[in-house]
């Protein structure tokens, strides 16, 4: 992973978090067993500030949408992937081959899991919303149990809108 200028951390209702950001953008948002890169200034900035408001907002059902300035760092491919899942609307779900055709490469479906495997931005490109072909629960940087947690809560908060 590249590094960022400044980073913070926050305690959440899903554990520690790990935001870091870079002239301004979102470079990086981890959370429990995901590791984060070293480097930058532990400082909390406006912009970091601002992730953690909108990701508390989405915590509590509030907010199924970001509206963050991001900047990932990835290959031409991992960025058209992470574009393809901010597509995936909120309490929704798609397979690594639907992600894979959406992409144009409708073989790709590995490289598409190693894209989602490598997704710098947690929760915010919801990597969490890609699931096994026959509906599995599979891979998730901050662990399974918080991938299906997060689907569930998007699920129930989506029933109710």
């Amino acid at each position: 992973m590249e590094a960022y200028e400044a980073y913070y951390d926050y305690e959440t209702p899903i554990g520690t978090i790990w935001i870091g950001e870079t002239e301004g953008a979102i470079t990086h948002l981890t959370c429990g067993e995901a590791p984060f890169p070293s480097g930058g200034n532990r400082q909390e900035t406006p912009g970091i500030r601002e992730a953690v408001r909108q990701l508390t907002e989405y915590l509590e059902g509030r907010r199924t949408t970001f509206t963050l300035p991001l900047a990932p760092e990835g290959t031409e491919f991992q960025k058209k992937v992470w574009r393809a899942l901010q597509e995936i609307p909120y309490g929704e779900t798609r397979s690594y081959q639907q992600i894979a055709q959406a992409v144009g490469r409708p073989k790709a479906c590995r490289a598409v899991g190693m894209a989602n495997h490598r997704n710098p931005i947690l929760l915010v490109i919801p990597c969490h919303r890609v699931i096994g072909a026959n509906g599995s629960l599979v891979g998730y940087g901050c662990g399974l149990p918080l991938k299906e947690k997060l689907l569930r809560l998007e699920a129930e908060h989506s029933a109710l809108k």
